[in-house]
């Protein structure tokens, strides 16, 4: 889940860990637009990092999207 206003972007791995990362793309800044067959996508310029760790996978992106500390509560995600 992309959450454009926050500049974050959520995944849930298949074990269902919540992971966090910016959602601002590491290329060239363009915000990333989807989650999709295990990857963060951008559309700017076809970037693609792996929903877990956020690390490049495809793409002009060399560096990881930045991770971003939350927790889990009650069912609900707090940024921490």
């Amino acid at each position: 889940m992309v959450l454009n206003d926050q500049k974050m972007v959520l995944t849930r791995d298949a074990g269902g860990e919540t992971h966090a990362f910016s959602a601002v793309c590491t290329h060239q800044g363009c915000l990333v637009s989807s989650v999709a067959d295990g990857t963060i996508n951008c559309k700017c310029h076809g970037s693609k990092f792996d929903i877990t760790s956020g690390d490049p996978v495809g793409g002009p992106a060399k560096k990881p999207l930045p991770a971003v500390a939350v927790e889990v509560r009650d069912g609900a995600i707090f940024q921490a």
